[in-house]
């Protein structure tokens, strides 16, 4: 299980908002045809990384889900869209929400609802 401090950064609350990032495209997770989205983003404030994964089936209703999770800087450079959710799952705690949850975000553990 991979061990991450909070800092009490607004990064780490669960509503924090896009805006408080700078990001880029990783790709997409075609595993399974779940066509995920994988974004690094950056903390304008604390500069921490962060995974975020977001993936929606358009033809169920309130099927939107995202999670996010703080990656390392010597982990980062392995991430893939392909490995985004086994990294996630490695996580002591992520970030999580979307419709599918109906919720703005939450602390998560474990496993991941893709």
């Amino acid at each position: 299980m991979n061990k991450v401090q909070q800092i009490g950064c607004a990064c780490e609350k669960p509503t924090s908002n896009y805006t408080e990032y700078r990001s880029s495209e990783l790709g997409i997770d075609h595993t399974n045809g779940r066509y995920g989205e994988v974004t690094i983003q950056q903390c304008k404030l604390c500069q921490r990384i962060w995974v975020h994964y977001f993936v929606e089936y358009e033809h169920y209703t309130k099927s939107g889900r995202w999670y996010k999770g703080i990656v390392s800087k010597k982990d980062r450079e392995h991430i893939t869209p392909e490995n985004a959710v086994e990294f996630l799952e490695s996580l002591e705690w992520y970030v999580y929400g979307g419709s599918f949850f109906e919720s703005t975000g939450a602390f998560g553990h474990g496993k991941l609802n893709v």
